[in-house]
């Protein structure tokens, strides 16, 4: 099997044989690149990126990250658990949104802020829209 390392700017294209137990890796130019194929293979990981509806705010989505690679196979599981939040702004760049979600060793943080309308404020917004439609 092979991959195009995407640690470092080499680009190396790693191949790695396993049978019988063992694992070969070769066409690493950096011990970085090993570890990462061996990860790829055994366990591979991910930073999950998305975003989840936001009442009451100046923008309807706020975008979300988590704070650490998670699995690759609980991605799914961590994306439902985000999408179920519906939180009400106003949110701030870094406050973590979910703690421990899937009970692994991550947060999902906000990384786009969103301010908070008030009553007149979201009263204006939707006349200046009905006078441009």
């Amino acid at each position: 099997m092979s991959f195009l390392c995407v640690v470092c700017p080499n680009g190396c294209v790693i191949d790695v044989e396993s049978g019988s137990g063992n694992m070969i890796i070769s066409g690493h130019r950096c011990q970085k690149g090993e570890d990462w194929a061996r990860q790829e293979i055994e366990n591979p990981m991910r930073t999950i990126t998305g975003s989840v509806l936001v009442k009451n705010g100046d923008y309807i989505t706020a975008s979300v990250r988590t704070t650490k690679p998670v699995p690759l196979a609980r991605v799914k599981d961590i994306m439902s658990e985000i999408h179920a939040r519906n939180p009400e702004a106003p949110l701030r760049i870094g406050q973590v949104l979910i703690s421990g979600p899937c009970g692994l060793d991550t947060d999902i943080i906000v990384t786009r802020g969103v301010t908070r309308l008030n009553r007149t404020e979201e009263i204006i917004h939707r006349v200046c829209d009905t006078d441009n439609a």
